[in-house]
């Protein structure tokens, strides 16, 4: 059985206490927050393991667990360098 594709978009906003999930989907759902990014010239990074992880640990809206952390500043930062 083929997995469904997992899409998670991100964003930091300054003084806020951590990222946050933008929007998060599945199938259908993530091919289009990945046209959306690409559509508004927003870098995209396949991590699929975060992808994961935010799939089951938070919600839109939320921000972004702990554990997440370090893999979601790296991410920010490459997609504010190459964005």
């Amino acid at each position: 059985m083929k997995k469904k594709k997992l899409a998670s978009a991100i964003g930091y906003t300054p003084g806020d206490p951590a990222p946050a999930l933008l929007a998060s989907g599945r199938g259908r759902e993530a091919e289009q927050i990945i046209a959306i990014a690409q559509q508004e010239g927003i870098a995209v990074v396949e991590d699929s393991a975060l992808a994961a992880l935010l799939d089951t640990s938070a919600k839109p809206g939320d921000f972004i667990p702990p554990w997440c952390w370090e893999a979601a500043a790296k991410i920010l930062a490459f997609v504010m360098k190459n964005s």
